[in-house]
């Protein structure tokens, strides 16, 4: 452990630099540390010989290591407080009773990597635990309809959905109808099977429109048992940072929030604690030079995972109190 002097340095530096993204000086520390320019030279040193801090090539300054971030996130930090205009803001979401939870989610940490210049990420499970509600079908013409599915816990999925056979808008209630019968109240990962087995053999081969529509709304229902929704706002607010200005790297690091199966591994990868999580650098499967903060949460059968990436020049104090008001309110 550290000297009280030592930590105090440690958490000027970090939070200096992360304020900044400037190399640290021991000259602009010795007012708030009351003592001279060469005792602070002397604390980096030792601080840089435990490999907290690292010298930069263009600058006699000093800038926090990984293991120095590391550092002050287990003992250092302190939970920043939120503004009064932070918390209004995202209250005013939860607080938006038109909203179902997954769209209150996703348009809070919209705000978030507004406030930050982070990119948000929300990881949705299906949630097996969801139960059919209602489906609904709205034809649009005769080969096109918009089915919708809502489930016990709010969730709404709407999709476009070409059938193959010219059908009429009876016929598409007739056999949405029957699904209803046979779903309804069913839980989401039982429902290929209730398909197969009980309503297919209801729709038989005889009425070719019936079947047809049957095939179209059959996809729609697997597909929300299949891989969790993914939504990532913001990629390129890694171009917001200082320390992102090689085109390669920018170009590599944007490829990669294109790539949705990755992001959901990158997310997924980790602990699956309750609390918030904090990896840094090279302790993220995403990239060295980036951190990733998340949290999972858990309400009513529906469980998911909200994210922040940035930089490891990360508000780290401001970032945890924010997805922690996040999670408080999921759980209300």
């Amino acid at each position: 452990m550290l000297s009280k002097r030592q930590e105090e340095l440690l958490k000027l530096i970090v939070e200096n630099y992360i304020k900044m993204a400037k190399p640290v000086s021991s000259k602009s520390l010795c007012k708030v540390l009351k003592c001279s320019s060469a005792t602070i030279r002397n604390e980096m040193s030792l601080l840089e010989d435990l490999n907290l801090l690292e010298k930069t090539h263009t600058s006699s300054g000093r800038v926090p290591s990984e293991k120095g971030y590391r550092y002050y996130v287990d003992h250092i930090m302190q939970p920043k407080e939120l503004t009064g205009d932070d918390m209004l803001k995202l209250q005013t979401v939860f607080r938006n009773q038109s909203l179902i939870l997954s769209d209150a989610i996703a348009k809070s940490m919209e705000i978030i990597s507004d406030l930050t210049n982070y990119t948000s990420i929300v990881l949705g499970s299906s949630s097996k635990e969801n139960r059919i509600s209602k489906i609904e079908a709205i034809p649009i013409d005769e080969n096109n309809m918009v089915a919708i599915v809502v489930t016990d816990k709010g969730h709404v999925e709407h999709k476009n959905v070409a059938i193959e056979e010219k059908v009429s808008a009876i016929e598409i209630k007739q056999t949405v109808d029957l699904i209803n019968k046979f779903l309804v109240g069913t839980k989401l990962d039982e429902v290929s099977a209730k398909l197969e087995f009980e309503v297919k053999p209801q729709i038989g081969n005889s009425v070719r429109q019936q079947r047809a529509i049957y095939d179209a709304l059959y996809n729609v229902l697997t597909d929300l048992q299949e891989e969790p929704s993914v939504h990532i706002t913001k990629p390129s607010n890694i171009l917001k940072q200082p320390e992102f200005n090689d085109a390669d790297k920018i170009r590599n690091i944007l490829d990669k929030f294109e790539d949705k199966e990755f992001i959901q591994s990158v997310v997924e990868d980790g602990d699956d604690a309750s609390g918030i999580n904090i990896y840094i650098g090279s302790e993220n499967t995403f990239d060295e030079d980036v951190t990733v903060i998340k949290t999972n949460y858990s309400v009513d059968g529906v469980e998911g995972t909200i994210a922040l990436i940035g930089p490891k020049r990360m508000e780290y104090d401001r970032v945890t109190t924010l997805l922690e008001f996040i999670k408080d309110h999921i759980n209300e």
